[in-house]
């Protein structure tokens, strides 16, 4: 952990790494709710400052789930302050809501004359393997 924030030249704290830790617990993308359940006692307005700057490094990347609720998850590694390289979809099982990134996938290539794509979502929703066991 302690590399990682290193490495996106931010500073290394306690509640940093503690919030890293709650991220790298999950295989899936967690809400809010859930950081804070697991965190315990923290300060809110800390905690919101330090998922955006992880936002904003490309620590962490936004999920929005069904244009209303938010859930975040770990970058991959090549992520940058400059550019989130996300090319992958969102798999949201439909059974316990858990929301999964699926890499690598093959993403559709949209060029239009017409549209200036700044940026696009790809999103499934099904049975997750947990629910179906």
């Amino acid at each position: 952990m302690k590399n990682l924030l290193k490495s996106k030249k931010l500073r290394v704290t306690s509640f940093r790494t503690d919030v890293l830790n709650v991220f790298q617990s999950h295989e899936n993308a967690i809400d809010m709710g859930m950081v804070e359940k697991e965190l315990g006692e923290h300060d809110r307005i800390t905690l919101y400052r330090t998922i955006k700057k992880f936002i904003d490094v490309g620590i962490l990347h936004e999920i929005l789930i069904n244009g209303e609720s938010k859930k975040y998850a770990l970058c991959s590694h090549s992520c940058e302050s400059e550019a989130h390289h996300h090319d992958h979809i969102h798999f949201l099982c439909t059974d316990c809501n858990e929301t999964y990134c699926l890499e690598p996938q093959q993403m559709p290539v949209i060029n239009h004359p017409s549209f200036q794509i700044d940026s696009f979502e790809v999103q499934a929703k099904g049975i997750c393997d947990n629910c179906k066991s």
